[in-house]
């Protein structure tokens, strides 16, 4: 799948969980850059996207995890 179509998919989530689309979407997009995105909303993300694209994380790609680059990446590589 497209890096184009993840980042639109994610940023769908995004909006959902956050409730919000105050942010531009962008390789080095990271959590602090985007309102209410702390850890617990982080969780609920990551839940939604493993959902979303029909994936489960292991604990060493959450660690990959810098940015929403390397966000993207992991999820190409599990679908």
């Amino acid at each position: 799948m497209e890096s184009s179509i993840i980042k639109e998919r994610v940023s769908d989530v995004l909006v959902s969980v956050l409730e919000h689309n105050n942010f531009e979407m962008h390789d080095e997009l990271t959590a602090k850059d985007v309102d209410g995105w702390d850890s617990l909303s982080h969780m609920m993300i990551i839940t939604e996207i493993e959902e979303h694209f029909n994936i489960r994380f292991k604990l060493r790609d959450l660690n990959k995890l810098k940015n929403m680059g390397s966000l993207i990446s992991v999820i190409q590589s599990k679908i």
